[in-house]
C-alpha cells in the first residue's frame, strides 16, 4: 500500500491512556447519511439562548448587544468542529483525548460537566409556562411548578431508558422539534416582522456597528452574568458542545464506526464499546477518505447546526421586539409590566393573543414548553454521556469492567434524583438559567485551550489543526475569557 507524502509513522502520544491501536479509516458515507449531530444540538440551543436569554436580552436592550449573539454563534461552529475532529481521527471523545493530556483534566472535566446543570432549570421554565395553560392569570398554583417540574424531568428519564439506541432516540426528538419549530418561526416571523422590515435593519445595523453608540449595555440594564451565558448559549453552550464527540462516534463517523454505541440497559441490545480509539497510517488511500469526511462533516454541521441557529436566532429576537416595542422603539405598556423573569414570556403570549387569538397564544406557549422539555432531554443525555465516558476512561481503560450504558444511566438517575430534591427547596425560572449559563460560558473559556493543545500537540499530519483555525480558536479563547472576566468583575463589584 503506498504511503502519502505526509508522516506516516507519526503515532498519537499516549498519554496518561493506553496506546491507540492501528486501524484503517472507514469508507466515507453519503452526506445525506451523516445529517443529525448539528441538529442535535441546535435542538439544544434552542432551548436556552435562542427561546429564552437572547430575546430576554432584546426586551431589557433592543439589538444593542445582538453583534456579540452573531459572534457567539459563528465561535461555536468552530469549536465544535474542533471537538469533531478529534474524533473523526481516533473515535474517541474529545473528553478521553483531554484524560490523555492527565487524568487531572478528568476531574476537571467531570466537576464542570455536573456542577452548571445540576439544576433544572429548563424544566422548571417549562413548568412555569405550563401553569400559565393550567391556570387562569393571576391564580395561586402553590407548589404546582415544582410538582409538574419533577414530573416532566422524570418523564425526560423515562423517554431516554425506554429508547433501545439512545443516540436514535434523541436524533429523532430533536429532528422533529426542530423542524416543528422552524415552521411556527417563520409563520410567526412572517406575521410580524413583514410588515415592519425596520427591524430587520436595526439588527443588520448592530452587527456592523458592534452596538454603537451604546457599544456595552449598563450591567443595571443587562446583568454582565447574563451577557456571559448568552454568549454560551447562542448555540448548545457549556459541555454540552463536547457531546458533540459522542454524537458524531455514535452516528458512526470516521473512525467512531469502530467504537460501538450506547443502548437502553432495559430495551436495547448490548453492543461491543470502547472508549479508547483507535489512528490510522497516513497512506494516500486514508488522507483521500480523511478529506471527504471532513468535508462531509463541516457542510452537515454549518448546515444543521450554524445556520439553523442562526436563523433562529435572527427570527425569534425580531419576533420578541416586535412584540415588546411599538413603531417608535418604545417599550409597550404590556413590556413596562412584564416584572423580572419568565414574565417576557407571558407577555409576548398575550400580545399574540390580542394580534392573532387564542390559538395563537396557546401555540407559542406550547411551543415554548416543547422547546424547554426537549432541551432538558438533550442535556440530561449529553451531560450523563460525558460523565460517563471520563469515569469509565480514568478508571478501566481498554477493558472496562462495567458495560458504558450502566455508567451512562447511573449518572442520568442521579442527576434527575438529585435535580427532583432541588426542586423542593429551590425557586424556578431565568435566575437559574442565568447562574448556569455564566459557569458554561467560563466552562467554554477552559476547553477552548485545551482543544488548541490536544489537536496541535496530539494529532500530526493531515488531521491535525491547521494554523488559521488556531487562530480562531486562539480569538475564542480572547472573546470569552474576556467576557468571563467582566462577568466575574461585574460579581465582585
Amino acid at each position: 500500500m503506498s504511503k502519502s507524502a505526509t508522516s506516516t509513522d507519526k503515532s498519537i502520544p499516549a498519554g496518561a491512556l493506553p496506546a491507540l491501536e492501528f486501524r484503517d479509516l472507514p469508507d466515507p458515507v453519503p452526506l445525506r447519511k451523516m445529517v443529525g449531530p448539528g441538529i442535535m444540538l441546535a435542538g439544544m440551543a434552542l432551548g436556552s439562548g435562542e427561546f429564552l436569554l437572547w430575546p430576554y436580552i432584546t426586551f431589557k436592550s433592543q439589538f444593542i448587544f445582538f453583534w456579540a449573539c452573531i459572534v457567539g454563534v459563528t465561535m461555536q461552529y468552530f469549536i465544535n468542529m474542533e471537538i469533531t475532529r478529534w474524533t473523526l481521527a481516533t473515535g474517541e471523545t474529545v473528553v478521553t483525548g483531554f484524560c490523555r493530556m492527565g487524568k487531572f483534566w478528568a476531574f476537571v472535566f467531570l466537576v464542570m460537566n455536573i456542577v452548571p446543570w445540576i439544576v433544572p432549570a429548563w424544566t422548571t421554565s417549562s413548568a412555569k409556562i405550563a401553569t400559565w395553560l393550567l391556570w387562569p392569570p393571576d391564580a395561586d398554583v402553590g407548589n404546582a411548578v415544582q410538582w409538574i417540574a419533577m414530573g416532566s424531568l422524570i418523564g425526560c428519564g423515562v423517554i431516554l431508558t425506554a429508547g433501545p439506541v439512545v443516540y436514535e432516540t434523541v436524533e429523532r426528538l430533536q429532528l422533529v422539534l426542530v423542524a416543528t419549530v422552524m415552521v411556527l418561526v417563520l409563520l410567526l416571523a412572517f406575521w410580524l416582522v413583514s410588515d415592519r422590515p425596520e427591524v430587520l435593519v436595526l439588527q443588520a445595523k448592530s452587527v456592523i456597528t458592534l452596538g454603537a453608540p451604546d457599544f456595552v449595555p449598563s450591567p443595571d440594564v443587562v446583568p454582565t452574568t447574563m451577557l456571559l451565558g448568552a454568549l454560551a448559549f447562542a448555540g448548545a453552550g457549556g459541555t454540552l458542545n463536547l457531546a458533540q464527540s459522542d454524537y458524531i462516534k455514535d452516528k458512526g463517523y470516521g473512525m467512531g464506526a469502530y467504537i460501538g454505541r450506547m443502548t437502553s440497559v432495559i430495551t436495547g441490545k448490548a453492543e461491543p464499546a470502547e472508549d479508547i480509539g483507535f489512528q490510522f497510517q497516513q497512506t494516500e488511500k486514508n488522507v483521500s477518505r480523511w478529506s471527504v469526511w471532513w468535508r462531509n462533516a463541516a457542510t452537515e454541521h454549518f448546515f444543521s447546526f450554524f445556520a439553523t441557529c442562526l436563523i433562529c436566532l435572527v427570527l425569534l429576537t425580531s419576533i420578541a421586539y416586535c412584540l415588546m416595542y411599538d413603531r417608535d422603539g418604545q417599550l409597550t405598556e404590556a413590556a413596562k409590566n412584564a416584572g423580572s423573569g419568565l414574565g417576557f414570556v407571558r407577555v409576548e403570549a398575550d400580545v399574540l393573543d390580542q394580534q392573532i387569538g387564542r390559538l395563537g397564544k396557546t401555540l407559542f406557549l406550547l411551543m415554548g414548553i416543547a422547546i424547554l422539555l426537549t432541551t432538558e432531554i438533550g442535556i440530561l443525555d449529553a451531560t450523563s454521556r460525558t460523565s460517563a465516558n471520563i469515569v469509565r476512561t480514568i478508571f478501566w481503560g481498554r477493558q472496562p469492567k462495567t458495560p458504558a450504558s450502566r455508567v451512562y444511566f447511573f449518572f442520568l438517575w442521579l442527576t434527575i434524583l438529585v435535580g427532583c430534591g432541588l426542586l423542593v427547596i429551590l425557586g424556578g425560572g431565568l435566575e437559574q438559567l442565568r447562574i448556569a449559563s455564566a459557569m458554561n460560558g467560563f466552562v467554554m473559556f477552559i476547553y477552548s485551550i485545551t482543544l488548541i493543545w490536544l489537536n496541535r500537540r496530539y494529532l500530526h499530519g493531515i488531521t491535525r489543526m491547521p494554523i488559521w483555525r488556531m487562530t480562531i480558536m486562539w480569538a475564542v479563547v480572547a472573546f470569552f475569557g474576556a467576557f468571563s472576566a467582566w462577568a466575574a468583575w461585574g460579581l465582585i463589584m
